[in-house]
């Protein structure tokens, strides 16, 4: 009762045991009555409820209130950030017809590592020694996959393997990424206010990191006219920047790259916009959430090429799943040649327990 108590006065009420509840990834609140969790990438409902929905709006507006964010019924919905990094979406009436609903992203603050990546089955040893060497040789990373798949995971693991004495500068709408270098400059987006003060999107982002002398950028996610940018700053001296993208395979980023390319007005033939895509990104990495949970880097593919109007992809990775095993199905090398064998071999291999095998000869 004590906790409750102090639960309500000084924290976020209902909210805070399942914010200090490390086996929570996502907290999901739909109107005060109904709230669930994501355990192991399954959710599940629990018993935390809140008195009625003035008492969640209130829970609401201690979140908003310190980031100087607003939600009402001229703002019904808003994207925020809790005190710890956790990745707040707040949606409420007229908007939300059943009342509130608060989708909670938690901050990991013990971020996952290499070895857990293995250990939970998510890929192989091998896929990360080529991805390790694909960012040491400074080749541009996509990491594409669905809504809670793991992107920005895998965006801060790659992250990791960058030189320390690189200058990074990360652009996200809500920063979730933990990048351990010392020289990192992180900005964040943020949307227009009641009282006129302007948007700052993504794409001013971009657009201010490139006067910022970067080694790299990394996006947080592409969703928009700053795809233009992006594409810009990795094929003009930026080479090794990293970002995400909302895509099913890695044939389906591609498309959707070159929807958004459109999308941020760029007016050239479909085959020129093409070209410039496969001279920005050289390596997709699509991660899926499957049944029961399980998350899996499910294709590891290189962008080599065109053919005609077709991008041409050289699939080093895939996981083959069998639907009986409940996400135990398994990784295999598509094809041993790379065609970035020559940059791979330049970083001389990788330090993670086994040799990278970067094309048939190594």
């Amino acid at each position: 009762m004590l906790d409750d108590v102090f639960f309500e006065i000084v924290g976020l009420g209902p909210l805070e045991p399942l914010l200090a509840d490390a086996t929570i990834d996502d907290i999901i609140v739909n109107g005060p009555n109904r709230v669930y969790v994501e355990r192991g990438g399954v959710l599940e409902r629990v018993s935390t409820r809140f008195r009625d929905e003035a008492h969640l709006m209130n829970i609401i507006q201690r979140i908003v209130s310190p980031i100087g964010r607003r939600v009402d019924e001229a703002s019904p919905f808003v994207d925020a950030r809790l005190k710890d990094g956790s990745r707040v979406n707040i949606v409420i009436p007229p908007i939300a017809l059943d009342g509130a609903t608060v989708s909670i992203r938690k901050f990991k603050r013990i971020p996952l590592k290499i070895h857990d990546l293995i250990r939970i089955g998510t890929m192989n040893q091998e896929m990360i020694d080529y991805l390790a060497a694909c960012v040491r040789a400074r080749l541009n990373v996509l990491i594409s996959g669905g809504t809670g798949s793991g992107k920005t995971t895998m965006l801060n693991i790659l992250s990791g393997f960058i030189a320390p004495q690189e200058r990074l500068v990360t652009i996200e709408d809500a920063a979730e990424l933990q990048l351990r270098q010392p020289h990192v400059v992180r900005l964040e987006t943020r949307p227009p206010s009641a009282d006129g003060t302007p948007e700052i999107t993504a794409r001013h982002l971009v657009k201010n990191a490139l006067r910022m002398r970067p080694d790299r950028i990394i996006l947080g996610e592409i969703r928009g006219g700053e795809a233009v940018e992006m594409i810009q700053a990795m094929t003009t001296g930026h080479d090794g920047s990293m970002a995400t993208l909302h895509a099913n395979s890695p044939q389906d980023a591609m498309s959707r790259l070159e929807l958004l390319l459109g999308f941020g007005g760029m007016q050239a033939n479909v085959a020129t916009v093409r070209r410039q895509i496969i001279s920005a990104v050289q390596v997709i990495v699509q991660v899926q959430r499957l049944g029961m949970g399980a998350r899996k880097v499910t294709s590891i593919a290189e962008v080599v090429g065109i053919e005609g109007e077709t991008i041409v992809q050289n699939e080093r990775f895939r996981y083959r799943d069998n639907p009986a095993s409940q996400g135990q199905g398994s990784f295999a090398m598509v094809t041993r040649h790379s065609g970035f064998a020559e940059r791979l071999a330049s970083v001389g291999g990788v330090t993670l327990g086994t040799a990278a095998r970067f094309d048939s000869r190594s």
